[in-house]
């Protein structure tokens, strides 16, 4: 005999099984403080392109853009990378970038002063410039033009996938609340994509022309919104709603007959 939705009044965030309910709520923490992590980590690192903390479009326009009137390796250390090294020395290695960053001063100073304040980082992590080699150093200390067409394509394919299966998951879970209007709940689920697409193409619309920036700011606050809307109300349904003792019905089916 077949099975119909109707015969499954457990089909909700409130009355889902224990065990499948443990499994909802353990994603949604991890995935919580993740998505935690990596608001920080925006802030540490493109938030302080323009050397201020906190996110702004300048942030946004000296990542992906650049900033023409000097290099990148100068951006840096005059944001993000401040704290790494002593002012005096910063200075000196913004004077040689500014002069071409010959390489006849490469072997006799340069060299040892990137090997005590940088290599402990670039030498060692994947992805970002190796600065014992002087080949590596001299293309960052060229006008910083911002991130590079192959970098975008690397971040932008990577961003793409992982986070969308982020947002399916969370949304797949979303799915099953109830007393959420049918059409709130669509633009709910709908929403994340949307926003992720609008910041992926920013980046390289930024990357065209500074004054897309804004739609990078744009297109991360509404993803994290609608997923924070999602992440609450699953979270509510399943520890709080579900102590009521109610039966809501199959949430899929009702969405259905709205």
């Amino acid at each position: 005999m077949k099975e119909t939705s109707s015969s499954l009044p457990w089909l909700n965030l409130p009355n889902l099984p224990t065990s499948i309910k443990a499994l909802f709520i353990g994603y949604l923490l991890v995935i919580g403080v993740g998505l935690c992590m990596a608001g920080l980590q925006i802030m540490l690192t493109h938030g302080m392109a323009d050397g201020k903390l906190g996110l702004s479009k300048d942030d946004i326009v000296y990542s992906y853009y650049g900033d023409r009137s000097g290099s990148k390796l100068e951006s840096k250390l005059n944001g993000s990378m401040k704290d790494n090294a002593p002012p005096e020395i910063r200075l000196e290695i913004i004077k040689w970038a500014r002069e071409g960053a010959p390489e006849a001063q490469w072997e006799n100073r340069f060299k040892g002063v990137f090997a005590q304040y940088c290599v402990m980082c670039h030498s060692n992590i994947p992805g970002i410039p190796n600065f014992t080699k002087f080949d590596e150093v001299k293309k960052v200390a060229a006008i910083n033009e911002g991130a590079s067409v192959q970098s975008l394509t690397r971040v932008s394919h990577i961003h793409l996938f992982g986070i969308c299966f982020i947002f399916f998951l969370m949304a797949f879970i979303f799915s099953f609340a109830v007393n959420v209007p049918k059409v709130l709940k669509i633009l709910a689920i709908i929403f994340p994509f949307a926003f992720l697409i609008l910041d992926v193409l920013s980046w390289w619309l930024t990357k065209w022309n500074p004054g897309f920036a804004w739609l990078t700011i744009i297109g991360g606050i509404g993803y994290s919104l609608a997923s924070t809307f999602m992440w609450f109300t699953s979270m509510y349904q399943m520890l709080i709603m579900s102590r009521s003792g109610k039966t809501y019905g199959n949430a899929w089916e009702a969405d259905l007959n709205r």
